[in-house]
């Protein structure tokens, strides 16, 4: 997941406290927002970048723990696949490593209106809009969705064990990654340079679909070169049913809150649509699943407007973007130079165009 969200101010951040007075630097991040918050970005972003390490002298290291050893090695196998297959950037993120000694890097804390769908937005004057906020630490994250509580709106606190700042710092391999499969390893590898490659400002769907395509395109490519077999479909369909599953509850919300109905009927409304989402749930697992429960912690914590919204923001347009790469025969150079001929049209014609790909491939 790309918190593009951090760049602007962070950047800013790390430069001024290694180089200016601490008036001066408080003066830079109110500019952004709040000292406070800012701070702790800045904070967690030094904290990150101290904690960085080379993988290959960790990899020549007698010391270090034969798992870790086989991990980073892959990790390296994919970051030279990355830029010499996929035409990704040839630069130090993924060449280092960080163990933050926690399971999540930051805390992405979503808010909406207790009769809205639409997100609180955060915008910056680079990074553009996002629906979320980050915290590198738990604890002022459950503070900050604490007093939005309190002023009567929906949060959402979900963890983050990767993102990418976009090319601004090197990015390291963490400790939070090393938790995933091979594959899943591999393709985030992937998933986040191409953020490196293009990055749209303010079209988190546009992002993150350009990204994800890049991700499953490029894990193909991979197991064909190692002489792997296709990815196995399980796993992928529970995951494609689950979010088609949400996305029809989301919609059926946004109807609920468009019907003029007062306050205590949307609301009873509501709880009815989540209990309908919990039921729709646990017939899917009965009968596709074999009774696996795939999203069982998810659908049975509380379930509210902000934590749907993160639904279908990594797949609206993977189709459009497969398509575009087909219309250029896989070139992977002369993909990118598309994707940012997309970008730089206004938004409803982009829209258009990615509508017109999404057809066309299918």
């Amino acid at each position: 997941m790309t918190t593009a969200m951090f760049k602007q101010c962070i950047s800013l951040a790390v430069d001024l406290s290694r180089r200016a007075a601490v008036p001066l630097l408080a003066l830079a991040l109110a500019g952004c927002s709040t000292v406070d918050y800012y701070g702790q970005l800045a904070r967690g972003q030094l904290q990150l970048l101290s904690a960085r390490q080379l993988v290959q002298a960790l990899i020549e290291d007698p010391a270090t723990e034969p798992k870790l050893r086989e991990r980073l090695e892959l990790s390296q196998q994919a970051r030279r696949f990355a830029s010499e297959k996929l035409a990704l950037p040839d630069n130090r993120s993924y060449r280092l490593y960080a163990d933050l000694h926690r399971p999540f890097v930051v805390w992405n804390l979503f808010a909406t209106d207790e009769f809205s769908l639409q997100p609180q937005l955060h915008c910056f004057p680079i990074a553009g809009c996002v629906a979320y906020r980050g915290f590198y630490e738990q604890s002022r994250a459950r503070g900050a969705a604490a007093l939005l509580k309190a002023q009567g709106l929906d949060t959402y606190l979900g963890g983050v064990e990767a993102y990418s700042t976009l090319g601004w710092f090197d990015d390291p391999i963490l400790n939070t990654m090393l938790r995933w499969s091979d594959e899943r390893l591999v393709a985030v590898i992937f998933h986040e340079l191409a953020h490196q490659q293009y990055y749209l400002a303010g079209d988190t769907a546009f992002n993150e679909s350009y990204a994800t395509f890049v991700e499953q395109e490029g894990l193909r490519q991979w197991r064909t070169a190692r002489g792997l077999p296709a990815p196995k479909e399980v796993g992928v369909q529970p995951r494609e049913q689950f979010t088609t599953l949400v996305l029809a509850s989301r919609a059926r919300l946004e109807k609920l809150y468009a019907s003029g109905l007062d306050a205590e009927a949307m609301r009873a409304g509501k709880q009815a649509e989540f209990e309908r989402l919990r039921a729709e749930y646990r017939q899917l697992r009965a009968s596709q699943w074999n009774g696996v429960g795939y999203y069982d912690s998810w659908i049975d914590g509380p379930l509210n407007n902000a934590k749907l919204l993160p639904f279908g923001l990594y797949d609206q347009w993977v189709s459009a973007f497969a398509g575009l790469f087909a219309e250029v025969n896989g070139d992977w150079p002369t993909f990118y130079r598309r994707v940012a001929e997309l970008g730089a049209l206004p938004q409803t014609q982009r829209q258009i165009q990615l509508q017109a790909l999404s057809v066309v491939r299918e």
